[in-house]
């Protein structure tokens, strides 16, 4: 353990009292892993563990919750408790502080979130997590319907922490995520979303294929149940939607938010869009525009950042782009301008792991000419090539000077001059683009 967290520990057995390292940092500890918190369970009031360390903040004192301050670093200790009636599938009606580390451990989560440690009495493991852990297993701490029935969050949190570890939901465990699955409606939006990123930026993000196979997303997120139901007819495919979903999103290697939620939502328009031919082909013709205003409504309900918002809702927008046209140079400098610089290095990544979960026709083909846009994107780039009105040699103020007033005409102008050095990029050059900008004054 840390030495500040052996010091609380040490400070507080000290004065008499019970304390112990408690939970994910214990977890992480056995699997060898560096935590990234250290939470201390006690059985000191919070009033007693103030009293005993000269900074504290009252982080939840009404859950028995205070924060220690050592040299700015912040330890959670918390008092040990037993939960109260819960009413809403997430929140206690009350809290209840005891004495035995027993009770406290008890109302736990998981068996593998519920040890405890320290270097006089050892790991503290009364419902067989250090096993689980060896089995790769998460299981709850007893009656799992309970433990769902007490906060729903958890169960969303049972498969994050399996797609985390890569490990198999315990089969009691996963019937009663089956049976509870609908009291996840009275969950936040923020909460979900907190959970469903940590389960798309996992070693496992296929692992919500669970959520959905155990009536999970049918209530967070109904969008991905019909592209699971949703079968695509096509040479260039060979399962589901939902299917090539999965598998595209493990070939996005990155365990980027941004890349996992576009790859998530890359398809999702195509329901809505669902059309056969008369050989009974299946066609999603628009569904790139429909699946960015879909993601756009999924992401605003689940209460992400606008900056998220607009990023993915980008890459879903643009993932198909270039599929049909011939790389060049001066196509790649239009697209960037369209698309935005910042957004290319990501969609090439989208677009990789799009084909590669793709039927083998034609594979080969689209890699390769994948491979011609990025080089001609890096040729871009080193050439230092203008595609946006950020790195022009002429600016609104240079416009001003020449005699135009701030408005929808000199926002024009600078579009018109941009044109032509996306069209030739030589023509980035202050004096020549001043130039061009008088002519077409005096000819207007």
């Amino acid at each position: 353990m840390p030495e500040k967290v052996t010091y609380i520990i040490d400070r507080l057995t000290a004065a008499g009292f019970e304390a112990y390292a408690v939970g994910g940092c214990v977890r992480d500890s056995i699997l060898g892993r560096t935590p990234q918190d250290w939470d201390i369970t006690t059985s000191a009031r919070p009033e007693q563990v103030k009293a005993l360390f000269s900074r504290t903040i009252d982080t939840g004192i009404q859950h028995g919750t205070v924060t220690v301050l050592l040299e700015k670093e912040g330890f959670e200790v918390t008092t040990y408790r037993i939960d109260g009636k819960y009413e809403d599938s997430r929140h206690p009606t009350e809290v209840i502080f005891t004495p035995s580390l027993e009770e406290d451990l008890k109302r736990r989560d998981l068996t593998i979130n519920a040890m405890a440690y320290n270097d006089e009495k050892g790991l503290v493991d009364l419902y067989g997590g250090q096993e689980d852990i060896r089995r790769h297993i998460v299981r709850c701490v007893g009656d799992p319907r309970e433990r769902f029935g007490e906060d729903a969050l958890r169960m969303l949190r049972a498969i994050r922490f399996a797609a985390q570890l890569g490990y198999h939901i315990e089969e009691s465990t996963r019937d009663a995520i089956r049976q509870l699955a609908n009291n996840l409606k009275n969950i936040s939006a923020e909460r979900i979303q907190a959970e469903l990123v940590k389960l798309l930026t996992s070693p496992h993000p296929n692992y919500l294929r669970q959520a959905y196979e155990y009536g999970v997303t049918k209530v967070i997120l109904p969008e991905f149940d019909l592209i699971m139901e949703t079968q695509q007819n096509h040479p260039h495919h060979n399962c589901s939607v939902g299917e090539h979903t999965l598998r595209a999103l493990t070939e996005v290697a990155e365990p980027d938010k941004i890349l996992r939620l576009a790859m998530l939502f890359h398809d999702i328009g195509k329901p809505a869009t669902l059309t056969r031919d008369e050989k009974g082909i299946t066609h999603f013709h628009g569904h790139a525009q429909v699946g960015a205003d879909m993601t756009g409504d999924i992401l605003k309900r689940l209460k992400f950042d606008n900056e998220t918002i607009n990023a993915v809702c980008k890459l879903v927008l643009y993932h198909d782009y270039g599929n049909d046209l011939e790389p060049d140079i001066r196509l790649m400098r239009r697209a960037v301008n369209r698309i935005g610089e910042d957004a290319f290095p990501g969609l090439f990544r989208i677009k990789r792991a799009d084909i590669l979960c793709q039927s083998d026709y034609l594979r080969q083909e689209k890699l390769v000419k994948l491979k011609q846009w990025e080089l001609l994107y890096e040729e871009l780039q080193e050439k230092k090539q203008c595609v946006s009105l950020k790195t022009m040699a002429v600016t609104g103020s240079d416009l001003i000077e020449l005699g135009m007033k701030p408005g929808r005409e000199l926002g024009e102008m600078l579009q018109k001059l941009l044109e032509l050095v996306l069209e030739e990029p030589e023509c980035n050059n202050r004096e020549f683009l001043l130039a061009q900008a008088k002519e077409m004054l005096s000819g207007a």
